[in-house]
């Protein structure tokens, strides 16, 4: 493998992490959303959002690269109160220190290398810095890659699920959960 690296995004690599998130979920989710939804996605949208959120923040967004090539991008930030709640609205007492992830996605060419976990693993350290214990994922019921990869982690369904609308058709994703001390493994 070439060499493999993950370092803090710059304003630089926008382009990059749109036309990942748009290549990716194009593929990878065409089961899960509707053909409609996708294709309205725009370059020139997905730019501007990730430009404000490397700019404004809150949160961070780390990219996966392997030699000259960007194959992956995460953004991981503090959750807010209404995403870490039980469904009844209480609060866990580490509410404070929890983070979640907002985005991770590895091109599928480049899956299977370890990107991923080193994604997961360097946002999770810069969280632990800053007092984060805990992390929480989204994820939708039937992708089973991205189940597969946090459970890896050391991560799990809390229990908690919600659904979303995805273009008029029904989205359930599970709410995933665990340690930023990770042991990610094969």
């Amino acid at each position: 493998m070439a060499l493999a690296a993950v370092r803090p995004a710059t304003l630089d690599d926008v382009a990059e992490i749109a036309r990942i998130q748009l290549g990716t979920w194009r593929l990878a989710y065409a089961e899960l959303l509707p053909a409609e939804l996708l294709s309205q996605m725009d370059t020139q949208s997905a730019e501007a959002v990730w430009r404000q959120a490397l700019s404004e923040g809150p949160g961070l967004v780390y990219v996966a690269t392997e030699g000259q090539w960007t194959v992956g991008f995460c953004a991981i930030l503090p959750a807010p109160e209404e995403e870490v709640a039980a469904a009844d609205g209480a609060l866990p007492e580490d509410a404070q220190h929890v983070v979640q992830v907002g985005t991770l996605l590895v091109e599928p060419r480049w899956g299977r290398r370890g990107h991923g976990g080193r994604l997961l693993g360097t946002a999770a350290a810069a969280y632990r810095e800053k007092g984060g214990v805990r992390g929480i994922a989204w994820v939708p019921q039937e992708d089973k890659a991205s189940l597969s990869f946090y459970r890896s982690a050391g991560w799990d369904t809390d229990g908690t699920v919600r659904t979303l609308d995805a273009g008029g058709r029904p989205l359930r994703e599970y709410r995933l959960t665990g340690s930023l001390e990770l042991q990610l493994r094969d």
